[in-house]
């Protein structure tokens, strides 16, 4: 693709929440018009941060963001805000505009129609699935008609006619696409280029070329950084011995000293800024909670069919050991089914007395966003134990800093590797997890399957991760297609 003039810089940018979180230090960066971006980073290193910097909700300390005079920014949120739930359809896209347009009905069916989601208006954001709100966060930010385009995990939720639909959309977009994902494959479609955001120097470096092909170019010069510096080391420590010697003998050898300590000093300068790849967490174990009878039983449950909701008959019984993958398009009712078997609320679905349920629900919404992070890890142990609670944390990359945090303030990652924390805390006998490779570096995704695998409660699974789940060994499949 043809790439113009550029149509935004970053010059010597700065930006911290705090003295204690720095995000950004002198930053500088540009990106031509029609570019196709990738922004790479850690959980938690402050790739949303920059995006709140483009859209002028952050502002910098120091440096200057240039943005092409009279060019658009929009962007497509990860996760639904909260305040927008109670709206309809109608409400959520008058927000995008400063007076409403007289023909905004045709202009919200035009836009729902590029996002491949048809919907009467007046139906009510709660309403709709994980993958429908993702379709329309996306339609948010593309009935604005931005230049510049912003997607924070724009594949999350959806399912793989979603993604592709999607994938081949930007691959045609003819403007400026800055994506945040961690889903690689989706990234390497149509990405030429990446921003890689440290966690460590908060420095953001700029490559070119497809998303596998930095990530390897990454890799490949970290190792050369490494040998470079063992060998710099090697070097100083073999000057630094010959000092002790030389310096005690008086005289010549005084001097030789002296200019081996300058010889030092210049190696020590001459050693490289290594790059630390993203950290991944460590094998982990989630322990089960210890239940003999069955952990749940299923008689019906409620999909919705032809966009009402709807009962069909279920006979099926899970005891511990037993996983549960449930599948399905957008729409179908799979998150709500998950809410159901959570709230142990319905008459078609019976939890065993005394069992334990930890539910990663995909919002995050299970979570007390006004607790600390301490807090939260804290709430679900039966003897609350700070040493075991601390030493849990540092494995899911939780610092003492964060610990201090409010779980609200916590990156979107953060607040995923925060509930698996939680779960090792917990000890559930029945596992839920919606959605949980959203947000998630994907790094840490085989550690997180590897210990799903090795769980030996119930586990009860809704993803459209196709790689993630195969890593996982599943007893029953309930495909809620088949019933629509």
């Amino acid at each position: 693709m043809d790439h113009g003039n550029v149509i935004l810089r970053f010059s010597n940018v700065s930006f911290a929440y705090d003295e204690d979180h720095p995000i950004l230090d002198e930053v500088s960066f540009s990106v031509r018009e029609n570019a196709k971006i990738t922004l790479m980073g850690q959980n938690g290193a402050g790739k949303s941060s920059i995006f709140k910097l483009l859209t002028g909700i952050y502002k910098p300390q120091e440096g200057e963001i240039h943005i092409e005079k009279g060019a658009k920014v929009a962007i497509g949120l990860q996760v639904m805000e909260r305040e927008r739930m109670d709206e309809t359809v109608v409400e959520f896209f008058a927000r995008a505009f400063e007076e409403r347009p007289y023909n905004i009905d045709k202009l919200i069916k035009n836009v729902l129609e590029t996002v491949n989601l048809t919907t009467p208006l007046d139906k009510v954001i709660r309403e709709f699935s994980g993958g429908q709100q993702a379709r329309l966060l996306l339609a948010y930010a593309l009935i604005q008609e931005p230049d510049i385009l912003l997607l924070d995990e724009p594949t999350n939720n959806l399912d793989k006619d979603g993604i592709e639909h999607l994938t081949g959309f930007l691959m045609m977009y003819p403007k400026t696409v800055l994506v945040i994902s961690h889903d690689a494959d989706f990234l390497n479609a149509f990405t030429e280029g990446v921003l890689h955001l440290d966690v460590y120097t908060h420095k953001v470096e700029q490559y070119v070329g497809n998303y596998f092909n930095v990530v390897e170019e990454i890799a490949a010069r970290v190792e050369r950084d490494r040998m470079q510096n063992a060998r710099l080391m090697k070097e100083i420590q073999d000057r630094k011995d010959k000092i002790n010697f030389f310096a005690n003998k008086g005289g010549k050898m005084r001097k030789l000293a002296s200019k081996l300590r300058d010889q030092v000093e210049e190696a020590e300068e001459n050693k490289v800024d290594v790059k630390r790849d993203d950290r991944t967490i460590r094998d982990f174990t989630i322990p089960a909670q210890e239940y003999n009878e069955p952990v749940i039983k299923f008689t019906s449950i409620k999909i919705i069919r032809n966009g009402e909701p709807d009962r069909v008959e279920l006979e099926m019984s899970l005891r511990k050991k037993r996983r549960l993958l449930i599948t399905g398009p957008n729409g179908i009712g799979k998150s709500t089914l998950l809410r159901a078997i959570a709230a142990n609320n319905d008459e078609g679905i019976t939890i065993g007395e005394g069992v334990k349920v930890g539910y990663y629900r995909q919002d995050f919404s299970g979570l007390d966003f006004d607790q600390t992070a301490y807090q939260s890890l804290e709430s679900v142990m039966e003897i609350p134990d700070n040493e075991k609670l601390r030493a849990c944390a540092s494995e899911f990359l939780l610092t003492s800093d964060l610990l201090k945090n409010k779980v609200g303030s916590l990156s979107e990652g953060q607040k995923g590797l925060l509930c698996f924390a939680r779960f090792v805390l917990q000890e559930p006998g029945l596992l839920i997890l919606d959605e949980p490779t959203n947000h998630i570096n994907f790094r840490h995704l085989p550690v997180i399957a590897k210990a799903l695998e090795e769980y030996q409660g119930t586990l009860i699974l809704v993803s459209h991760a196709p790689e993630f789940v195969s890593q996982i060994t599943f007893n029953e499949t309930l495909d809620l297609g088949k019933y629509a």
